[in-house]
């Protein structure tokens, strides 16, 4: 099963580049299938990571900034995949016919 972890925190107005810079510089102790880092507006930067694992799995993430980078406290979800779903779905609705 494929887990996304999402991580997203608002800077404090006009450091939207360090919090950027901070996200970047975060190592994780695993190494995730992939890690995308993303921006927008309002000084929000948002972190994806990728792992193969059941969807209660412990996973690393990223840690709480400074708080005097951070407007407010960092939102974090976790999401699986609905792929495996669909193939499953998929596979199943192939024998039916």
């Amino acid at each position: 099963m494929t887990v996304a972890l999402m991580w997203e925190a608002r800077a404090v107005p006009g450091r939207g580049g360090e919090l950027l810079a901070w996200a970047r510089r975060q190592e994780l102790p695993l190494r995730p299938l992939r890690r995308e880092t993303l921006r927008a507006p309002q000084d929000r930067v948002l972190v994806i990571t990728w792992w193969d694992a059941a969807y209660d799995a412990e996973l690393p993430e990223l840690p709480e900034p400074d708080g005097a980078l951070v407007a407010r406290a960092v939102h974090r979800w976790r999401f699986e995949s609905a792929e495996d779903d669909a193939e499953r779905a998929g596979r199943s609705d192939s024998r039916a016919e």
